[in-house]
C-alpha cells in the first residue's frame, strides 16, 4: 500500500490537497496544523497550534514526527505557507522540496516538472528515501476526494524564537481559476485597465472566471497575482480557455495548455498562440469583443 503524507494548514485547502494526494497512493495521512479532522484524508493527525505562533513554526516537529512514523512521500500545497512548510521539513529529512511537479509514477518514483522557465521537461527519479512536492492548484489530477476520516491528536512543540506579530486581511475576492469550467484570459494586447471591463463582461455572458498573463499582473499591477496563469502561477484544466490579447509565450502556455478547447483573439496573425488554438480570430479586440458580447 503506497501511503502519501499532506499538510495542512487550513480545512479547504487541506482537504483539496488530500484529493491530489489520494492520486499518487492508496492512502492519505494529514498532519493538520490546526485544520481540524479532514474528510478527504483516511487519517488526520490533529495539531492544536498557538494563535500567537506562524504555523511554521511547527515545520521541524512536524518532520520529526513524519520520520518517527516513517513518511516517505510528502505533499504540500503551493501556498506561501506551503512552500515554507515544505523547505523546512524537506532540509529537516535531508533533502530539498520539488516545485510545481506535474506527474509522478513509477515504482521507484518519477517526477516529471518543468525547468527553464517553462522552456523544457524534466523527469527526475528520487533517490533519497524522502520526497516533498509542492503542489499546484490543478497541477496533479484529484483523485477520489473521501477517505476514512479517522483521526488522531498530537501534540508538537513549536520551535522558540518565532512569534505571530499581527495578521491583516488580504483584502480584494478569492479565485479557484483550477476549478473554472470557463476562463477568459487578458494580456497586453488591452491599452488600459479599464478596458477591461470588456473582458469582464464577455466572462459574465460566459459564466466564467477572468485571468491573465503575467505582465497584467506583475507588470502593470491591472490585476491581483492570484490571476496570474503560467509557469509560476496557476495551471488550469477548464472546458474553455478564451485568450485575449494574449501573445502565447510558453511561459504562459504551460499553464492553459491543458484546457479542452482553445479560443485566440489576437491582431497579430503571428503570435505563437494561434499554433496552440483550437480556434483563432485575427482582429482588433476592441472590435470583436463587443460584437462577441453582443452576439451572447
Amino acid at each position: 500500500m503506497t501511503e502519501v503524507w499532506i499538510i495542512a494548514h487550513d480545512a479547504t485547502g487541506g482537504n483539496a490537497l488530500a484529493g491530489a494526494a489520494r492520486a499518487l497512493g492508496d492512502r492519505v495521512v494529514a498532519v493538520s496544523l490546526g485544520a481540524g479532522v479532514l474528510p478527504g484524508a483516511d487519517l488526520s493527525l490533529t495539531v492544536e497550534v498557538s494563535p500567537e505562533l506562524p504555523v511554521e513554526a511547527y515545520a521541524s516537529s512536524v518532520a520529526d514526527l513524519m520520520s518517527a512514523r516513517g513518511a516517505q512521500l510528502i505533499v504540500t500545497d503551493a501556498t506561501t505557507t506551503g512552500r515554507l512548510l515544505a523547505g523546512q521539513v524537506a532540509a529537516r529529512l535531508g533533502g530539498g522540496p520539488a516545485h510545481r511537479p506535474s506527474v509522478v509514477s513509477g515504482d521507484s518514483l518519477q517526477v516529471t516538472r518543468l525547468v527553464y522557465g517553462g522552456v523544457a521537461v524534466a523527469t527526475d527519479e528520487v533517490v533519497s528515501p524522502v520526497c516533498v512536492l509542492v503542489v499546484a492548484p490543478g497541477a496533479l489530477a484529484s483523485g477520489q476526494s473521501a477517505g476514512a476520516g479517522q483521526s488522531e491528536a498530537v501534540s508538537l512543540t513549536p520551535t522558540s524564537g518565532l512569534r505571530l506579530v499581527e495578521t491583516r486581511a488580504k483584502g480584494g475576492t478569492s479565485v479557484d481559476l483550477a476549478g473554472a469550467k470557463r476562463v477568459v484570459g487578458v494580456g497586453r494586447g488591452f491599452a488600459a485597465e479599464a478596458d477591461l471591463e470588456l473582458a469582464r463582461t464577455l466572462a459574465a455572458k460566459l459564466e466564467a472566471e477572468v485571468a491573465c498573463s503575467r505582465p497584467i499582473a506583475e507588470g502593470v499591477n491591472w490585476m491581483p497575482a492570484e490571476r496570474y496563469l503560467g509557469v509560476s502561477g496557476a495551471t488550469i484544466k477548464p472546458e474553455l480557455y478564451l485568450a485575449i490579447g494574449i501573445s502565447g509565450q510558453v511561459q504562459h502556455l504551460v499553464g492553459v495548455n491543458h484546457s479542452k478547447v482553445i479560443v485566440a483573439i489576437n491582431s497579430d496573425k503571428n503570435a505563437p498562440i494561434f499554433a496552440h488554438a483550437d480556434f483563432g480570430v485575427v482582429g482588433d479586440l476592441y472590435h470583436v469583443l463587443p460584437e462577441l458580447i453582443k452576439s451572447l
